[in-house]
């Protein structure tokens, strides 16, 4: 789990302060929960989307059946 804290919006960016580091990301907006805002801390997760990473590799497999 990875820690961020939303620092502000800029249009349609939400500028995040991600980690320990406080490493800058420009987030989308529309991404982010209707109810967040400037100084909320906010909680990501990454995951590895197994099946949609096997669709793919077997339809570009494919692809270059053909």
């Amino acid at each position: 789990m990875i820690s961020a804290y939303l620092d502000r919006f800029e249009g349609k960016l939400a500028v995040l302060l991600v980690g320990e580091e406080e490493k800058k990301v420009n987030f989308p907006r529309q991404f982010l929960p209707e109810e967040v805002g400037a100084g909320d801390y906010l909680k990501i997760e990454i995951t590895r989307d197994e099946e949609k990473t096997l669709a793919a590799e077997e339809e570009a497999f494919n692809l270059l059946q053909d």
